[in-house]
């Protein structure tokens, strides 16, 4: 049988880390750059007295410290996605977020400006801190609106081209052709198409974030849910837990290797190999029919 070829996403991996990472320097760099030309500009306009070199010292620690703040958000946005069926509270921790943001913010181009000036025997004056912390908040909070809308819009993008699997809703009329408690497929919808995925054709499926991925001939699709929630639509007999973060289809385990820790590493038919916590490894040997 001819292997598929790649599908578009799976093309983009070798290239996503280096992606992502440029986009956020470049995007940082030419923005430091451009705000310290129009800051200038500005200085020169107004006669404010500036030195050409104060404004490129600003924007350019204002940018640094934005960037090495890049993974926090992403880390945040992670924990915290925008959800519309829960707003309110995702709202309310996305502004204790931008204060957090914005304080770290701050205080590091603060600290890299007064180095900069200390360099050449100047000083650099941040007071009163409460008022300047004002004026730099209301910048910071649509700055950091902006890089969460754009985490979370490439995130949709990645689940858009991946696709995206949930469960069979009820039919508005008439009884349902499945089981809805437990589900035998899915419907996954990818680039605007949909089609069906079996629930027995998954092979394991890993929690991430509010999601959980589930693998289907070396692809992911992610399904909103939590592992706990879906662990109870899937069949028993079928699908065991092996770690707070994965589950595997018994069918599909080829070996379950002991590690000295007292856990175990259980190898797929996929080559994957999977954590297995010592909590579930006695009773996963049992139900795979498996030395190990």
């Amino acid at each position: 049988m001819q292997p598929a070829d790649p599908t578009l996403y799976q093309r983009y991996q070798p290239w996503r880390r280096g992606v992502e990472v440029g986009f956020w320097v470049v995007q940082y760099l030419v923005s430091a750059l451009a705000n310290s030309i129009t800051v200038n500009m500005d200085v020169r306009r107004l006669h404010l007295g500036f030195s050409a070199w104060q404004p490129a010292v600003w924007e350019t620690s204002s940018a640094l410290v934005a960037l090495a703040l890049v993974p926090a958000v992403v880390w945040f946005t992670r924990r915290f996605p925008l959800r519309l069926e829960d707003w309110r509270r995702v709202l309310a921790l996305h502004l204790l977020g931008s204060l957090a943001w914005s304080a770290l913010h701050v205080a590091g181009m603060v600290v890299l400006r007064k180095a900069a000036y200390a360099s050449i025997g100047d000083s650099y004056d941040f007071t009163p801190w409460w008022w300047e912390f004002g004026y730099e908040y209301l910048k910071d909070v649509r700055s950091y609106a902006g890089v969460v809308l754009t985490i979370e819009g490439y995130r949709l993008l990645l689940r858009r081209l991946q696709g995206e699997a949930k469960l069979l809703a009820l039919p508005d009329e008439g009884p349902p052709v499945e089981p809805v408690d437990r589900p035998e497929r899915f419907l996954v919808r990818k680039l605007g198409r949909e089609f069906l995925l079996a629930a027995n054709d998954i092979e394991w499926l890993q929690a991430s974030g509010n999601y959980v991925n589930l693998r289907v001939r070396g692809h992911d699709y992610p399904l909103r849910s939590t592992l706990a929630g879906i662990e109870a639509r899937l069949d028993p007999a079928r699908f065991a837990r092996v770690h707070r973060s994965y589950m595997v289809n018994l069918d599909r385990i080829v070996s379950i290797e002991p590690l000295e820790t007292g856990d175990a590493r259980v190898h797929m038919q996929d080559g994957a190999k999977l954590p297995c916590s010592r909590t579930y490894r006695g009773d996963l040997r049992q139900r795979a029919g498996l030395d190990g």
